[in-house]
């Protein structure tokens, strides 16, 4: 009983974040350096050109798909929704190997930041909810169903 709980408890803790890689913010400060002379150059009132990295790094800050055991949270530049697994049909791949949430209305919801290689984690973090199309936990899945019992050994 104790192991069971132990179990459930471990599902729900899992997590996985798909974001873009932090370092993006390199090419913003890049962007920045190269913005600067023309903001200070000759001609007055450039200064609103840092408005376009600023935008960028909020972008590459915010935008993020999680994956928890109750559901995903896809967070955009402007805006978060909740998906829960109940809410979702299943998963839909675009032909430029991105993932959409299809709901039970079949509406399409973009999923920032995953694409197929990420099916399997998804899987993995939803119980079982989404299936791999790729296989990949399958092993994973059946080690779940079939763990070995412990013995009660004398120690020796």
């Amino acid at each position: 009983m104790a192991e069971e709980k132990q179990r459930e408890q471990a599902n729900e803790d899992r997590k996985a974040v798909f974001k873009i890689p932090n370092t993006a913010l390199l090419a913003i400060a890049f962007l920045v350096v190269c913005v600067t002379p023309v903001a200070f150059g000759d001609v007055p009132y450039l200064q609103w050109l840092y408005l376009f990295p600023i935008a960028l790094a909020v972008f590459v800050i915010r935008t993020r798909t999680t994956a928890t055991a109750k559901g995903l949270e896809v967070r955009t530049m402007f805006g978060r929704r909740d998906l829960p697994w109940t809410a979702l049909k299943g998963l839909a791949i675009t032909d430029k190997a991105k993932v959409q949430a299809v709901l039970k209305d079949e509406t399409k919801v973009a999923l920032p930041a995953v694409r197929t290689r990420h099916l399997p984690v998804i899987s993995l973090v939803s119980a079982g909810r989404m299936a791999d199309p790729s296989g990949l936990t399958d092993d994973v899945a059946e080690a779940g169903e079939k763990a070995p019992e412990k013995s009660g050994g004398s120690g020796e």
